[in-house]
Order: C-alpha cells, then sequence, then structure tokens
C-alpha cells in the first residue's frame, strides 16, 4: 500500500505569496501566460504536443532585471524542424503536386480531414506517401454529420431486410443504395433465406 504525498500545486497558491520576488517562472503549461502579473509567468512549452496547438506560435520567455530592479519580458519565437499542422479537403486536392509542392507539409506532423463523400481505399497509406509523418486522418462529409438515430423497434418489426439494410447504409453513408446494390442485397438475402 502506498498514498500519493503532494506539497501542493500553483492551483492551491496564491499569487500573493510571490509578492517579494523579482520573477517566478512558473511550469509549462502549454500556452505562455501571466498569473496575476507580469512577474509571474508560465513560459509555455517549446513544442507543439496535440493538434490543439497547431495554430500557436512557440516560444522560449526571456526576463531580463535592471540594476534599478526593473523586470522587461519578451518572448523568442522557436521555428520547429517539423511543425504540427492541420489540413482539409477532398482527396483529389491534397494529393495534387500543387497543393504541397514548395511547401514543409510533406514532413510536418498532419492531422488530414478528407472531405470526399465516398472513403479512400487505403487513405493513410497512400497519402503517406506524400505527407511522411500524417499523424491523424478524419473524415468530414454526411455520412460522419449523420446524427445516426436508430428506428424504433415497431418500425424495424415491420421492415423487409433490404429496407433495413438500406436504413442502414443511409444512417453509415448518408446516401441511398443504388439500383444495382439493392439488386446485389435482395440475390444475397434471398439467397439466405432459401438455406
Amino acid at each position: 500500500e502506498s498514498e500519493d504525498i503532494s506539497v501542493g500545486g500553483t492551483d492551491n497558491i496564491d499569487a500573493e505569496i510571490f509578492a517579494d520576488f523579482d520573477y517566478v517562472a512558473l511550469g509549462h503549461i502549454h500556452r505562455p501566460q501571466n498569473c496575476g502579473s507580469k512577474k509571474i509567468r508560465y513560459c509555455g512549452t517549446p513544442l507543439k504536443y496535440s493538434f490543439s496547438e497547431a495554430n500557436d506560435q512557440k516560444s522560449v520567455t526571456v526576463g531580463e532585471l535592471s540594476e534599478n530592479g526593473e523586470l522587461t519580458i519578451r518572448t523568442v519565437p522557436l521555428t520547429p524542424l517539423h511543425d504540427m499542422v492541420e489540413i482539409r479537403g477532398a482527396y483529389d486536392e491534397l494529393t495534387a503536386k500543387s497543393y504541397y509542392d514548395g511547401a514543409s507539409l510533406q514532413e510536418d506532423y498532419v492531422h488530414i480531414t478528407l472531405t470526399d463523400e465516398e472513403d479512400i481505399p487505403d487513405a493513410v497509406g497512400k497519402l503517406r506517401t506524400i505527407y511522411h509523418n500524417l499523424m491523424k486522418l478524419d473524415y468530414d462529409n454526411q455520412r460522419t454529420r449523420a446524427n445516426g438515430e436508430l428506428l424504433p423497434e415497431a418500425q424495424v418489426e415491420t421492415k423487409s431486410p433490404l429496407e433495413l439494410f438500406g436504413d442502414f447504409y443511409r444512417t453509415q453513408n448518408g446516401q441511398e443504395l443504388t439500383e444495382e446494390q439493392q439488386t446485389y442485397l435482395q440475390n444475397i438475402i434471398e439467397s439466405v433465406w432459401e438455406d
């Protein structure tokens, strides 16, 4: 058995406790910020650690005290070797050489949101041939925005298997089955019921 022992954190300490200090450098909350006054400051992290920080400008905080005790704070911007970026668009748009040519996107850490209505087979594999550090792939289309409400049980019992599958397909894909798909499914359903 063991207990966690802690001696408080800055959320448990009033900023007034630092009143006699010329400058207080606090921990590493992700974005640089002052805490009550400019002499009590979080420096922020030097690198982006999640896509929620993709638009942040990272920096180093430099605090200088003059001989008369006057504090000057400045930040020095940091440029990472590989940035963390989010891009969105249709597959054809994002894979066009004109989209990424001459930019750092091919080596950046990338979160891509595809807006195509149809899923791209092996999209991650294909996109990684261009965007070498693809970290996350999402889709934003009718299917992903559908609310996915289920039918009441009474309606389920009165529908044919083809109608139920059609409802399921519409919920998942945001579109109706084609005539060819309906014919194919009807043949499968009939062969299953025969067995």
